[in-house]
C-alpha cells in the first residue's frame, strides 16, 4: 500500500510542474544520444570516419611542414648536413666556417618546406581511394597503420613531385650558392676524400621522411587524444 501511495503522489505531482522544469526535447535526445552510443559503427562509418581522420592529418602535416621554419625549427625533422659528407662539416667547422655551414643548412630546409607544399593534394586524392578491407586494416592496426597505408599509397608519386619542386625550391633559396664554396674548400684540403652528394635526392628523401613522420604524429593524436576529434565522425569512430 505505501508503495502505491508514493507512485498516486508521483502521478499527482507530475502534471503540476511546468515545460521549463521539464525538457521533454532534452530527455528525447539523451535517450537517443544514449541509444546511439551503444549502436555499432557501420562500415560506411567507419570508412569515413578514417577518411575524414587521414584528411585531417594529412592536411595538419602538410600545413606544419610548409610554414617558416616547419622544418628548420622542428627537431623531429630538421634536415641535417649530408650523412656521407659528415666529415666535411666537420672540417670546415674546424675551419672556422661555422656561419657558412649553418647558412647551407638552413637553405636545404627551406626548401624542403617550400616542397610540402604539395603534399595535400596527393593525399587527399589516395584518401579517396580507401576501401572497406583498407579501412579495417587500419583500424585494427598500429597506432601509425593510415600513415603506413599514406606512404604506401603516395611515396612515388609523392617523390615525383617533391623532386622538380626541390629543384626549384634549392634554386630560389641558392642552396648552390652555400653549398658550392663548401664542397671547393673541402676537396681542396689534400688527402681527402672528394664529396659531391646529390643534393636534390638527399632533400627530396628527408623530406619525404619527415612529412610522414609529422603525419604520424597526427594519426596518433586523433587516435590517442580526444581534443585532436575535431569532428563528431571522429569522435564516434575513434572514441
Amino acid at each position: 500500500m505505501e508503495k502505491i501511495k508514493f507512485i498516486l503522489i508521483g502521478l499527482l505531482i507530475v502534471p503540476v510542474l511546468s515545460c521549463s522544469q521539464i525538457d521533454y526535447k532534452k530527455i528525447s535526445k539523451d535517450v537517443n544520444n544514449s541509444i546511439n552510443k551503444n549502436k555499432p559503427l557501420t562500415n560506411s562509418e567507419i570508412i569515413a570516419g578514417l577518411k575524414e581522420a587521414l584528411e585531417v592529418g594529412s592536411k595538419n602535416a602538410s600545413a606544419s611542414t610548409s610554414k617558416l621554419d616547419g622544418f628548420y625549427k622542428n627537431p623531429l625533422i630538421k634536415i641535417p648536413f649530408p650523412p656521407e659528407a659528415a666529415e666535411m662539416e666537420s672540417k670546415l667547422r674546424s675551419l672556422g666556417m661555422n656561419k657558412q655551414v649553418d647558412d647551407f643548412i638552413l637553405t636545404i630546409n627551406r626548401a624542403a618546406e617550400e616542397a610540402a607544399k604539395q603534399a595535400a593534394p596527393v593525399f587527399i586524392n589516395a584518401i579517396k581511394g580507401l576501401t572497406i578491407s583498407d579501412g579495417m586494416s587500419i583500424l585494427k592496426g598500429s597506432d601509425t597503420a593510415a600513415t603506413s597505408y599514406l606512404r604506401q599509397k603516395t611515396a612515388v608519386d609523392l617523390h615525383t613531385r617533391f623532386k622538380p619542386v626541390i629543384k626549384s625550391a634549392t634554386q630560389k633559396v641558392e642552396v648552390t650558392k652555400y653549398w658550392t664554396p663548401l664542397a671547393n674548400t673541402y676537396n681542396a684540403i689534400p688527402f681527402v676524400k672528394k664529396v659531391n652528394p646529390d643534393l636534390d635526392e638527399y632533400i627530396t628523401q628527408r623530406g619525404l621522411s619527415g612529412l610522414f613522420k609529422v603525419v604520424s604524429q597526427e594519426e596518433v593524436k586523433i587516435r590517442k587524444n580526444p581534443s585532436a576529434r575535431v569532428t563528431e565522425l571522429l569522435k564516434k569512430v575513434f572514441g
